[in-house]
């Protein structure tokens, strides 16, 4: 249901065209998501879903970016806890390897982290494990109502720099 949900909706705001389905097996991971695509690693917008206080969440950032612990306590005043199993479905409405910003459960926030900013489109994934879409930093601030929020580190960058 969630691919077809996510696929429902991106039609509904004009970006059904950019939906890209893969292999099952070729967007397991980051790296082999942008071969897939054939892009760089970092356009590949990972999504994490989290758990707080005040519901669930998922925070959007570029494919090699990481959460920044300190930097995630300060802007939400509490630790990360990362929805775990059964959890991620019950709480987003997409499977594990499919969360996305689209087509969430109501009540889930959206937040964008600004390491995406680097690129001017990414290609998050689309309510499943093998496919993506293509989709421009700001339409996709438009789109989702996302926050932007700064809580990543980058492989160059250290934890609370």
């Amino acid at each position: 249901m969630s691919k077809e949900a996510v696929m429902e909706f991106l039609k509904q705001v004009g970006l059904g065209d950019n939906y890209v389905e893969f292999d099952e097996d070729a967007t397991a991971t980051v790296a082999l998501a942008a071969q897939a695509i054939g892009c760089e690693e970092g356009r590949i917008a990972k999504t994490m879903s989290l758990s707080t206080k005040e519901g669930p969440i998922v925070i959007v950032f570029m494919g090699t970016a990481r959460l920044d612990n300190r930097k995630y306590k300060d802007t939400f005043g509490e630790k990360a806890r990362f929805l775990q199993g059964d959890e991620v479905p019950e709480q987003t409405g997409h499977p594990i390897g499919g969360v996305c910003p689209f087509a969430l459960k109501p009540g889930v926030r959206v937040f964008l982290d600004e390491s995406l900013k680097q690129y001017d489109f990414v290609y998050p994934a689309a309510g499943a494990p093998s496919n993506a879409v293509k989709i421009t930093i700001e339409r996709l601030q438009e789109v989702t109502g996302g926050k932007w929020i700064d809580v990543s580190k980058t492989p160059e960058q250290p934890a609370g720099a």
